[in-house]
């Protein structure tokens, strides 16, 4: 299902779509995912292939009230950022692997695969469109979400045969500025093992609603997530992967079915050993890790994604009141890290690994 013809798109200059450029004013207050860029991509699989994509004013969708996408959950997205921080030409940070892992969410629902070159030529071209509402701030950006939905008007259990895929954009800033406070989540867990976990599709998040209502209401920002097997072990933080530093060493949850592979976190894990920190991806025990909290072996903890970047823990906390603290203050690994990352993102310094991808020529001087 997957294809492997070269897509071109064409780029609409009508009226609708100059006229919502034009109109477009960027807020004061971004916030992360609140106001929409103008410009957006779609395009449709029907009929066993991909048609050729449209760059069109961002819009209400039209699609049949009995969708699979509605009843069956057949949907799955990808989050990463376009930047233009200062004077530096627009850029995105490895974003072919968004489109590996956008396929790997598709195979999984039995969802035909986007072709690499029609996701690429999506996601630059809203970038190019939208240039003048990416946000020049560090630390700031212009947040891409590309999705697919299966968009097949019946009931009957299987794959769908009609599919939609759209790539629209936010100018955000991070999507959790400074530390947090984080509940240990003993109570629920989100996915099973070997089910959902792994891949970036909404029932991945969904899961944990429930849980992030108790967690507001409990005085905390995030629910961190155990192992749904044992309910022992770290898994990650609905939405973002788990660092401890202990003894110096940096430790991450091991991957496995209930935890999604972050772009940020190979990201991470691989700039930490270019400092020459030692990184270990291990089975994390939630009782040994508060222990080591307790008697100081454990530092700092920190979380990161694609949204937050890097946000260092000031609190674990417990259902019955208990709390470990950590000093954000003092997360200085969490810090180096977070601006090697941004750095390279923003172009302050050479990308040695060959993970920014520029604008290429042809988008040149489109929606500058």
């Amino acid at each position: 299902m997957s294809g492997s013809a070269e897509f071109s798109s064409s780029l609409p200059f009508e009226s609708e779509l100059a006229a919502a450029l034009a109109a477009y004013v960027q807020p004061e207050e971004l916030g992360f995912g609140r106001v929409m860029a103008p410009a957006m991509f779609s395009a449709h699989y029907s009929g066993g292939e991909w048609k050729a994509g449209n760059f069109e004013p961002f819009r209400p969708l039209e699609i049949s009230p009995a969708a699979k996408a509605l009843h069956y959950a057949q949907q799955a997205f990808e989050g990463h950022k376009a930047y233009r921080v200062d004077k530096q030409p627009v850029s995105l940070f490895r974003p072919r692997e968004n489109w590996k892992r956008l396929a790997r969410s598709a195979r999984h629902l039995c969802l035909p695969q986007v072709p690499e070159s029609l996701y690429m030529d999506a996601v630059f071209g809203v970038s190019a469109l939208n240039a003048n509402c990416i946000p020049r701030d560090s630390g700031e950006s212009l947040y891409l979400r590309p999705f697919i939905i299966a968009t097949e008007g019946e009931f009957g259990m299987g794959a769908s045969s009609e599919v939609a895929f759209m790539v629209i954009a936010s100018p955000s800033a991070a999507y959790h500025p400074g530390s947090m406070k984080v509940l240990i989540e003993r109570q629920e867990t989100r996915v099973a093992s070997g089910a959902i976990g792994s891949v970036k599709v909404g029932g991945n998040y969904a899961s944990a609603l429930h849980s992030a209502a108790r967690c507001a209401d409990a005085g905390f920002d995030l629910s961190l997530w155990l192992d749904p097997v044992h309910q022992r072990f770290v898994d990650e933080l609905s939405g973002m992967n788990f660092f401890a530093v202990v003894d110096g060493e940096l430790l991450t949850p091991s991957l496995g079915g209930s935890i999604l592979p972050g772009i940020t976190r190979d990201t991470i894990m691989r700039l930490a050993m270019d400092r020459g920190y030692r990184v270990r991806e291990t089975q994390l025990p939630i009782d040994e890790l508060l222990r080591w909290i307790s008697s100081g072996r454990c530092s700092e903890c920190f979380a990161c994604g694609t949204a937050a970047i890097v946000a260092p823990i000031s609190v674990l906390g417990e259902a019955n009141g208990q709390q470990y603290e950590l000093n954000p203050d003092r997360s200085e690994v969490a810090a180096v890290l977070r601006k090697d990352l941004l750095d390279i993102q923003e172009g302050r310094v050479p990308d040695r690994h060959g993970w920014v991808e520029r604008l290429p020529d042809r988008w040149a001087g489109i929606g500058h």
